[in-house]
């Protein structure tokens, strides 16, 4: 009997350390979703909400309590070695496997200085309860014996309560972050104004601001010293890093990405660092989740042209109603660039496997044909806004082709890769919005030496329009007639699909999956020599089902 007694003790014990283990891998993933929501308490409880059965308060978690429950019911009934035995194996079989929590990851937990200190306060608002009592189970319980309950049972409720601790961690720590944040602001402030000669070029719009932002870049280096924000830097922290890092005296443009999710956001951004120059790049329902409409979108982009310089320029898509409803009676500088209207226009825009070529058509009534690596007609829409800024800085046309000759596809968006098997890759994984999404899939249907595959999550973050784009989408890609389409995630993709099957699209060509990793186990052994795949967006981790 007392061998019997060692033994499930034992048996606790590992049990115990199998709760630990878990609450550790739970509690990472968790922070790391924290992370992935942007450190927003409401994003991360929208998170929540969705994933609250498979993720949060899980099955295991359920029947624990249900065993517990129960288990204290039977007491009278059974010795209590025994129902310490029972509790012990229960633990066992429910928290042992940590895979839920584990799985592979697009883009890892980054231990930040901020997630750094939002971990140690989660830490010390999650550990002190769950210790003391195991405490009080090993050493000090009422009758002096080891109380299995208490041990076991306390690091479980820990699992209930954590995702609500990190919002608590969150709201503690926040006005540590607002103090240091404002450090950051004040430092890039006074650097700029040192700088009194920089010319500020401030780039905002739905979509294609990160290539705007480098084919600008690109452009202007062939006669200026440039520095432009690196990827999607387009947040307050991330403008004031490149600044108060990178920003040297020998640099006479910055050229800065802003984005918005919230109105109010563009006017943050100007008044760190004010436009000398603004560009609208188009206004679309990207964010509308966020945002509540349309109009609210538009004003909050149109917070660029409120907030810049009064005696700046305006560089605005012509062929964009909303854009030039925003410009409507300002009294800067305006310059109008697109594919249809404006001063600055394209025209025979020709594709081929090396890119695509076109013709622009300046003030003055001269024209230049570019060619350019880039893919796509909303490529060409940027390049004429770049081109824009290059003719009012003073560069030749001729001096601009060289520049566009040399561009290379931000990372991520519309980039053509071909693969040592002599596969074709067009990764468009970077946020996809209706727009770019059509314009790609047009893309992969031209594509006409092998087969051709999609793998796409659909879009997110457009608000009420989100079902009918998908829809839309959907449709498109089943008209493309291609291949193979590959829908990442059963519930995230039920309108692609909807809208695919709408179109008659080939059910034999279209297969769901839970993740990106599963598509491409699938695609290794599907591809061969001449095929092409488009990636349409890649949704972060929290979105994998």
């Amino acid at each position: 009997m007392i061998l019997y007694s060692y033994f499930v003790n034992a048996l606790i014990i590992i049990a115990a350390f199998a709760a630990i283990r878990h609450l550790f891998y739970r509690s990472r993933f968790l922070l790391h979703m924290f992370q992935q929501s942007g450190y927003k308490i409401s994003a991360f409880w929208k998170w929540l909400r969705v994933n609250w059965a498979d993720k949060v308060f899980t099955t295991e978690i359920a029947w624990t309590n249900i065993i517990v429950l129960s288990l204290v019911l039977i007491r009278e009934y059974i010795t209590e070695t025994s129902l310490y035995a029972v509790m012990a194996v229960f633990v066992l079989i429910w928290f042992a496997p940590v895979g839920k929590y584990r799985k592979k990851e697009k883009k890892k937990l980054a231990f930040t200085p901020r997630m750094k200190r939002l971990t140690a306060v989660f830490t010390a608002l999650l550990l002190p309860f769950p210790i003391y009592m195991t405490y009080l189970a090993l050493f000090y319980t009422a009758s002096m014996e080891f109380n299995a309950f208490l041990l076991l049972y306390s690091w479980i409720l820990m699992m209930v309560a954590d995702s609500l601790i990190i919002m608590v961690a969150a709201t503690i720590v926040m006005p540590v972050e607002k103090q240091i944040q404002e450090g950051f602001k004040k430092q890039a402030r006074k650097k700029l104004a040192s700088m009194p000669n920089l010319t500020v070029i401030g780039i905002t719009g739905s979509y294609g601001k990160t290539s705007t932002k480098f084919m600008i870049r690109d452009i202007l280096k062939e006669r200026f010293q440039v520095l432009a924000t690196p990827g999607s830097y387009n947040t307050p922290m991330g403008i004031c890093k490149v600044i108060n890092n990178d920003l040297q005296s020998q640099h006479q443009v910055l050229v800065l990405e802003m984005g918005a999710r919230h109105v109010g956001n563009i006017k943050e951004l100007c008044e760190l660092a004010q436009p000398d120059i603004s560009v609208l790049t188009i206004i679309g329902t990207a964010h509308l989740e966020t945002f509540g409409s349309i109009e609210n979108i538009a004003k909050t982009k149109g917070e660029i042209v409120e907030n810049m310089n009064p005696d700046g320029t305006i560089v605005i898509n012509a062929d964009d109603e909303r854009c030039e409803g925003i410009v409507k009676g300002k009294d800067q500088k305006i310059i109008r660039a697109g594919i249809e209207n404006g001063e600055i226009t394209a025209s025979d825009i020709e594709y081929g496997p090396e890119g695509c070529s076109f013709t622009a058509h300046f003030p003055d009534a001269s024209t230049h044909r570019f060619t350019t690596p880039l893919l796509g007609e909303h490529n060409v829409q940027n390049l004429v806004l770049a081109i824009g800024i290059g003719h009012h800085l003073g560069l030749r046309p001729a001096t601009m082709a060289v520049a566009l000759q040399k561009m290379k596809p931000v990372e991520h968006r519309l980039e053509l890769k071909k693969t040592g098997n002599g596969i074709n890759i067009i990764d468009d994984a970077f946020n996809s919005n209706p727009i770019g999404a059509k314009n790609a899939v047009d893309i992969l249907a031209g594509f006409k030496s092998g087969r051709r595959a999609i793998v796409t999550p659909g879009m997110i973050e457009l608000g009420d329009q989100e079902f009918e784009e998908n829809k839309k989408l959907g449709g498109h890609i089943a008209d493309a007639g291609l291949e193979i389409v590959i829908f990442v995630g059963e519930n995230q993709t039920r309108h692609l699909q909807e809208g695919y099957k709408e179109a008659n699209g080939d059910e034999e060509a279209m297969m769901v999956v839970n993740s990106l990793f599963e598509a491409n186990e699938f695609l290794k052994s599907w591809m061969r020599e001449g095929d092409t795949i488009l990636y349409e967006n890649d949704l972060p981790d929290s979105y994998n089902e």
